[in-house]
Order: structure tokens, then C-alpha cells, then sequence
């Protein structure tokens, strides 16, 4: 067996014997991704639905605002989450650099132009159809966007687990406000960049096996989503 062959081996022994170290660096990883998706949605979701619902003045340069910040360079801002952070920053103060608060921090700030862009659209969308019917009800536009995002639900998992995706396979920005520290920052995309920099490919293999079963599960899943909102509801 080639070396390649005998590291995969090795490593679906890791991920089938749930070895300690990796399982603590998924773990670790799922964590701070979630905890940046709560985040994000918490701001994004009704800041999108707000933008979707509102006729404000300049309204279209903050949409095309939004739409440019979904493509916000990693490295970017995680050097400037760092400079926050940082002894010399604003908030150095609070110790959080090289923590996975800074990692949450970051992932958060990166993922919620991505959720605010795509709920906007998929609410404005809705808004259109049911504007006339919601006003005769008398909904207030913040009541109007709350109820359409609870109609659009179904399409909202998708971007939410668009989201999600997005964060779980960020490296840069993490890796600068993380420090990739072991047993304390290090995630699976930082761990594999570092384990295939030492040579150690099993490790990196079997975090790699996992980040794409999390990846194909998050498709699957979305792909679920849609297909039982259509059928359920047309």
C-alpha cells in the first residue's frame, strides 16, 4: 500500500475509533461555527427583513452595500478583529484574542452580511406577493417583516445552513485571531493546514473526511428542507 493509501486507512482508524484528538477539534470547531450562526442570524435575519420590508432613503446603496460585504476577504477581517482585540485595540482589555470568542467574533462578523443579503431577497420576494394583504391587515412594516420571515422559513434553513457551511470552512480569519493554539483554538480547517504542513496526513485526512461529511450533510439537509416545503406547501 502507497503512503497515501496507508494514511486514508489511518484515518478513517481515527474517525471510526472517535481518537480524542480529532473528536476534540470537531467538537471545538462545531461550536464556535454554530455559536457564530446564532449570532449572525439574531442580526442578519431581521436586518435583512427589515432592509426587504423599508423605504428609506438610500435604501439601494445599503443593499448593494450588503451584497458587497457577502464577499468580505477572511484575512481582512481578521486582521481587523485582531487590531480590536488586541493589547493596543479598543477592547484588549477583555482578553479575548487568541480564544474562541475571538474565533466566534470573527466567523459571526463574516457570515451575517451573507444571511442579512440572502434573507433580504428571499423576504423581499415575498413582500411583493402578500404587501397588499399584510397592509389591509394593518401590520406595522417591523410586524410585516417578522411575519414574513416566519412565512419563508423553509427557505431561510437553507441560508442559515448556507451560513453555517461558510463558517465551518473558514481558515484565515480564525487562524489570525485564534493563534491556532492546541486543545484551545484549534479548529479542523487550521488543523489540517498545520497537520499537512508537518507531513502528519492522517490526521489531516480524517479531518478532512469529516469537514466533507458535514458539508454534503448541510447540502442534504437544505436539499430536504426545500423539497418538503414545496410538496407541503406548493
Amino acid at each position: 500500500m502507497n503512503s497515501v493509501g496507508a494514511a486514508a486507512a489511518q484515518a478513517l482508524q481515527l474517525i471510526v475509533g472517535a481518537d480524542p484528538k480529532l473528536v476534540a477539534i470537531v467538537l471545538l470547531s462545531l461550536k464556535v461555527s454554530l455559536s457564530a450562526v446564532v449570532i449572525a442570524c439574531m442580526v442578519g435575519l431581521p436586518l435583512g427583513a427589515t432592509i426587504a420590508v423599508g423605504r428609506f432613503s438610500g435604501r439601494n446603496p445599503v443593499i448593494v452595500l450588503l451584497n458587497a460585504l457577502m464577499g468580505l476577504p477572511p484575512v481582512v477581517v481578521g486582521l481587523a478583529v485582531y487590531l480590536l482585540l488586541s493589547r493596543a485595540g479598543p477592547l484588549g482589555g477583555m482578553g479575548l484574542l487568541f480564544t474562541p470568542t475571538a474565533m466566534v467574533i470573527a466567523q459571526a462578523i463574516l457570515i451575517t452580511p451573507i444571511i442579512a443579503a440572502l434573507s433580504r431577497q428571499v423576504v423581499e420576494d415575498a413582500w411583493v406577493e402578500y404587501r397588499e394583504q399584510l397592509r389591509s391587515l394593518g401590520e406595522t412594516k417591523f410586524g410585516a417583516a417578522m411575519t414574513l420571515l416566519w412565512d419563508v422559513r423553509y427557505s431561510l434553513v437553507t441560508i442559515v445552513l448556507a451560513g453555517f457551511g461558510r463558517a465551518a470552512a473558514e481558515v484565515g480569519a480564525v487562524m489570525i485571531v485564534g493563534g491556532n493554539i492546541d486543545g484551545v483554538t484549534r479548529v479542523m480547517t487550521t488543523a489540517i493546514a498545520l497537520e499537512t504542513s508537518k507531513g502528519d496526513l492522517p490526521l489531516a485526512l480524517g479531518l478532512g473526511l469529516v469537514l466533507l461529511a458535514i458539508v454534503l450533510a448541510l447540502n442534504a439537509t437544505a436539499y430536504v428542507v426545500k423539497e418538503t416545503a414545496q410538496r407541503r406547501y406548493g
